[in-house]
């Protein structure tokens, strides 16, 4: 694996050091060690997956706090997506800003989402699939939510949302009150 930071601190670009041969190629996805040595949280405490009929799905943007913060690892396994996370970290300096990345089943790219950061991501081919590794369960009544639209945080999404669901459509705005906390 080589495990990029970005400019938001803790957030980091994950990709495959292939190993291939007349087979095909072995490259390992994942190491606690790895992880530990690059100063972020080892997200195994729990794995999903989420697969999407239609380009133009949006999904987030979500995150847990306390008790139950989680960092995630995300990769898309088929199809593409765009995949943006905002800073929602109290005192950080780079509070409410992005970072967008583009995760596709032929880059096998991941994106490192640390604990205290909104997730969302916006399909841009159909049948796309997506693994989450979680440092936490989901834990009822810690999950909170930004809209994906918000014009204070004006994210750079790639195309037109097509489908979305009632919740992620109807999170408060940061002009509103949004509760983050």
């Amino acid at each position: 694996m080589k495990i990029t930071t970005t400019d938001i601190e803790g957030v980091a670009i994950v990709d495959l050091e292939l190993r291939g041969d007349d087979r095909g190629f072995f490259a390992r996805t994942y190491d606690r060690q790895e992880f530990l040595d690059a100063g972020l949280v080892p997200a195994v405490e729990q794995c999903n997956l989420s697969f999407n009929h239609k380009a133009g799905t949006l999904r987030g943007m979500h995150t847990q706090v306390d008790p139950a913060p989680e960092a995630k690892l995300v990769r898309c396994t088929a199809g593409a997506i765009q995949d943006i996370i905002v800073d929602l970290r109290p005192g950080s300096p780079t509070r409410f800003q992005h970072v967008a990345v583009e995760l596709t089943a032929d880059n096998r790219r991941a994106l490192y989402v640390p604990p205290y950061f909104a997730h969302g991501y916006l399909t841009l081919t159909d049948g796309a699939e997506v693994v989450y590794q979680v440092s936490q369960a989901y834990t009822p009544g810690t999950e909170r939510g930004l809209r994906y639209d918000d014009p204070d945080l004006a994210l750079p999404w790639a195309r037109d949302v097509a489908v979305i669901s009632e919740k992620d459509a109807a999170w408060t705005l940061l002009a509103d009150g949004a509760v983050l906390t």
